[in-house]
């Protein structure tokens, strides 16, 4: 992120020693550490929180093309099965008139 090499943090720290004094110094490091720390995990938490959105997004694209799937399954089934219906429906009907009629028997 930063390139900052070994002089420029000893320069810093030599000016922070005049400006802040010997007393004061570890309380500001100690400060800054604690600052960076929760800056840290306040980062973190970001990344988390979006990789948990792009995963839901994902999963939810997804769901969409396993329905979408579905769908066109469903439809080509049940246009499948009116075919058929009808082709069986044809067939019982040209084979009933088909079939000759027998003479009812009197008694």
């Amino acid at each position: 992120m930063f390139d900052i090499g070994f002089t420029e943090l000893l320069v810093i720290g030599l000016v922070a020693l005049i400006v802040i004094g010997p007393e004061w110094l570890l309380r500001v490091v100690r400060t800054l550490g604690h600052l960076a720390d929760r800056l840290q995990h306040y980062v973190a938490d970001v990344k988390a929180d979006i990789n948990h959105e792009v995963e839901l997004d994902e999963l939810r694209k997804m769901k969409d093309s396993v329905q979408n799937a579905a769908h066109g399954i469903e439809d080509s089934v049940q246009s499948e099965i009116k075919k058929t219906e009808g082709d069986l429906n044809a067939a019982a009907n040209s084979a009933a008139a088909d079939t000759p009629t027998l003479p009812e028997k009197t008694a």
